[in-house]
């Protein structure tokens, strides 16, 4: 490790700290006692505020916790945080205030010259190609607040019909275009996913003390996989049916090699079998259902309807 990249390593490793000793950069960095000793004294050049303790016990005591001096990054280090920025062009709607946009113009305006054009040539050269969010959507960070603090949110839910919704939030994910929650549906007792774009009039109710934490709405998750998926399926795919899955899929099922053959394993429940027969029917030639028969029959019954149009 370089010398610039272990005093940044450095500094995050000190960042929760109140005090440490010497022996806690040696154990942790693999550095010798001597090394430890300089590394204090360039930190502390760097801005960090410290103070030695003497005696037996002794080491370094940190002031002013809160405030600890930035970290540096390297040229590399800077070229893949705007690569990541780069990728995040698209999420023209997330849950912040300040747009991927406005973050990357503030980052820029703290390089030299001559980072600015490196970063600028290489962004030239990148271009990410992808879905963005289809709808507008005015309350993804009521929506995150709610998920963070583990809070109840109630909601008027367009997608079918008008519903009132009450629901608390495990995970919040984004797939082709749509932002979309994982929660528990506390005025059905079941568990679902939610698009976000279809909730309105979002409201974060107040805390009573009945709220679940992370732990007891993953198990509710578990719990409903396994009861509610309850009709096992299998499908063979070829190598591009494997890339296209690898692309798109559900957390329904997964992808497992047999014998060097890729297969999709997985359960579904008897009301989503039609939502099944479109993801399968997204495979073209590269899919081979294997069972159960209901899905099958299904599926050649709709590919005999496409086929009837023609």
């Amino acid at each position: 490790m370089k010398k610039s990249e272990r005093l940044n390593q450095e500094l995050i490793f000190l960042s929760d700290k109140y005090s440490f000793q010497l022996k806690d950069l040696q154990s942790e960095f693999g550095i010798s006692k001597r090394t430890a000793l300089r590394d204090v004294e360039e930190l502390e050049s760097m801005g960090l505020a410290l103070y030695a303790e003497n005696g037996r016990h002794g080491g370094y005591k940190l002031i002013n916790q809160g405030s600890l001096v930035p970290v540096y990054f390297n040229s590399e280090e800077i070229q893949a945080i705007f690569f990541s920025l780069k990728a995040l062009d698209v999420l023209s709607s997330t849950p912040f205030k300040k747009s991927y946009t406005q973050i990357r113009q503030k980052l820029f305006a703290t390089l030299s010259d001559e980072r600015k054009d490196m970063i600028s040539r290489t962004l030239d050269v990148i271009h990410y190609y992808n879905v963005g969010p289809i709808n507008d959507l005015k309350n993804l960070d009521q929506i995150l607040e709610a998920t963070l603090e583990d809070r109840v949110v109630r909601a008027h839910y367009r997608q079918f019909e008008h519903d009132i919704i009450e629901i608390q939030i495990l995970e919040l994910f984004y797939r082709n275009g749509i932002w979309f929650v994982s929660a528990f549906d506390r005025l059905n007792g079941k568990w679902g996913t939610f698009r976000c774009d279809c909730m309105e009039e979002v409201v974060i109710l107040e805390a009573t003390g009945e709220e679940l934490d992370k732990t007891e709405l993953k198990t509710i998750q578990n719990e409903y996989e396994e009861i509610y998926h309850d009709i096992r399926f299998r499908c063979r795919l070829t190598d591009s049916g494997k890339e296209t899955f690898k692309k798109n899929n559900y957390p329904n099922m997964k992808l497992e090699m047999i014998e060097n053959i890729p297969y999709i394993i997985g359960g579904y429940n008897k009301e989503e079998l039609n939502y099944m027969i479109n993801y399968l029917l997204s495979f073209g030639q590269n899919i081979t259902i294997e069972y159960p028969d209901e899905l099958k029959a299904t599926y050649l019954e709709k590919l005999n309807e496409i086929i009837s149009r023609y």
